[in-house]
């Protein structure tokens, strides 16, 4: 089994995590620096990761939807914000090493999957993958709908391109604003999508992430969470194609405080 395979399996973190660590020096096997794609045997060597030995007895796979509130960090470890998502497992899930595939940000909301499948997680998170996550965003003023092209073309911020797939404004007003917008994105860079709004003006006041690929949010009350089946993994990855007609979408929630 390759080193980045076993440390994913074991679920000390995502296979692509693993790579960096190994570039880092930060594994060793058996006393040696690991290499990038070494095999070893799980039962018989000794794996270190930055001083503590992986245990060889693999996790269950286990795949969460849970519904973040605002006011925890989606990290293992920030000892800035002791406050994290995974302050939200139960018991009898907390002693298994789950991660986040797909973060969001302290300030925001909303549907988060977590997993101990570092497979699953490395598939949902690499770049060659179209995972489309769709965001209700309240601003502070009304957005006219005349720069929604804006939007999708995307901004250069410190050399840097941000953009999204698709925004429409919800609900807008007879002079074609709104300070509700329904965006979709299925990159979604560190606080991406409250950088580009800042960069054309518009402070984020609320920014909520509804559904994952075919997966949606609704019906997991918040700080609550539900384990996937299969099949609800698999719609992870549904392709998802924008609406021709968005007055028959509903978005009530996005008004809320």
């Amino acid at each position: 089994m390759r080193v980045q395979k076993f440390l994913a399996d074991a679920g000390v973190c995502s296979r692509r995590t693993a790579e960096a660590l190994i570039a880092e020096g930060e594994v060793w096997i058996n006393g040696q620096p690991a290499t990038l794609g070494q095999k070893i045997d799980p039962d018989r060597d000794k794996v270190i990761v930055k001083g503590k030995q992986v245990r060889t007895t693999p996790q269950p796979r286990i795949t969460l939807a849970v519904h973040k509130p605002r006011g925890l960090v989606c990290s293992n470890d920030d000892p800035m914000n002791p406050d994290t998502i995974f302050d939200l497992l139960p018991r009898e899930l907390a002693r298994y090493r789950f991660f986040c595939a797909g973060r969001l940000d302290k300030d925001s909301e909303g549907l988060v999957i977590l997993t101990t499948d570092g497979d699953l997680a490395n598939r949902l998170m690499h770049p060659r993958n179209t995972v489309v996550k769709r965001y209700q965003v309240r601003l502070a003023e009304p957005f006219p709908s005349r720069r929604l092209a804006t939007l999708r073309k995307g901004v250069m911020i410190e050399g840097e391109r941000h953009r999204v797939e698709y925004a429409a404004l919800v609900n807008p007003s007879r002079d074609d604003t709104s300070e509700n917008l329904d965006v979709w994105m299925h990159h979604g860079k560190k606080r991406e999508i409250r950088l580009l709004f800042m960069a054309l003006g518009f402070e984020v006041k609320r920014l909520r992430r509804y559904q994952i690929g075919a997966l949606p949010l609704r019906g997991i009350p918040l700080r609550a969470g539900k384990k996937l089946s299969p099949k609800e993994i698999e719609s992870l990855f549904a392709v998802s194609t924008a609406p021709t007609t968005w007055s028959a979408v509903k978005f009530a929630a996005v008004t809320h405080p």
